[in-house]
């Protein structure tokens, strides 16, 4: 397959990786610094399972991802519609977008942008870019996909390449699950600088993380949203198998980049606002990692 990964990080640069792995031809539209690293070095892949370097293409441009079948779409929640506006002009009628992005109705906005077939995924994966040109796995790494144009095919492929995916008509419940875990952690290893392990070691930690979940659960139920799975039991087992892993906010806020924050317990501070829900907890995070963006920027 001709795949394209429209922001290259550490998600993007993963599953991208391990399709080039698996013989596909693969372009990754990323960060100078990491382009020109992957085209004299190829992308290196720290993992659980090897660490090796993987030859594949790299650009800075939208306009790389020409004639792709699937764009692995890995951008912040926050350029959403403008990296598809930036696509536009270089996707077939038929390319495939898959939204591997945090939050839960990135694939909705992208819908409106494109007339492409879209599909929303969920991600389980522990990564981080550990410099130009280099991807560290700490864990994990299967995908739950909606079905639309396409993605069977991808399935395959990904499955083929030694990727975990299921396919459900219930991403959406997937989608708001997940939310509700990067709630509970995301904004707290960030404000601490703390991994997923040390993190819940912290006095009231556990009680904290319970209240986040019980508003998010509220608002959920009040939206007619149908979880997936145990979320309680979800986020006691992340510090279990994630126990080295650094949110995606703190990874961001270290980096005094914008987070993703107002997609995660911002948008659930919305959503239940919009539903009569209260959500002080996640209102304090979420206001205090705004802070801290505005004093690192």
């Amino acid at each position: 397959m001709q795949v394209a990964v429209m922001g290259a990080g550490a998600v993007g640069c993963f599953f991208g990786g391990m399709l080039a792995r698996a013989g596909h031809d693969v372009t990754l539209i990323g960060r100078p610094a990491h382009v020109e690293a992957i085209r004299e070095h190829g992308l290196r892949m720290e993992t659980r399972m090897f660490d090796e370097s993987v030859r594949l293409r790299a650009d800075t441009e939208p306009a790389a991802a020409r004639g792709a079948q699937v764009v692995l779409f890995c951008v912040k929640s926050t350029d959403t519609v403008s990296a598809a506006e930036s696509l536009r002009p270089h996707l077939n009628a038929d390319t495939l977008l898959l939204s591997m992005q945090n939050g839960v109705d990135n694939a909705e906005r992208l819908r409106e942008t494109l007339a492409q077939p879209v599909s929303a995924s969920v991600v389980y994966v522990a990564t981080e870019m550990a410099g130009p040109g280099h991807v560290k796995h700490h864990g994990r790494g299967e995908l739950v996909i909606e079905p639309a144009a396409g993605a069977e095919r991808l399935a395959q492929a990904l499955v083929a390449a030694g990727v975990p995916v299921e396919i459900s008509d219930n991403v959406r419940g997937a989608l708001w699950s997940k939310l509700l875990i990067n709630c509970a952690y995301n904004a707290l290893s960030a404000l601490t600088q703390q991994p997923y392990g040390e993190l819940v070691k912290g006095e009231g930690v556990w009680a904290v993380m319970d209240q986040l979940v019980d508003e998010g659960l509220a608002v959920a139920a009040a939206d007619g949203v149908t979880l997936m799975g145990d979320v309680r039991q979800a986020v006691r087992k992340i510090a279990e198998t994630m126990p080295g892993q650094f949110s995606s906010t703190a990874q961001d806020l270290g980096r005094g980049k914008r987070t993703e924050i107002d997609h995660l317990n911002g948008f659930l501070v919305r959503r239940g606002e919009a539903l009569g829900i209260p959500t002080p907890a996640n209102r304090v995070l979420h206001t205090l990692v705004r802070v801290a963006e505005l004093s690192r920027g």
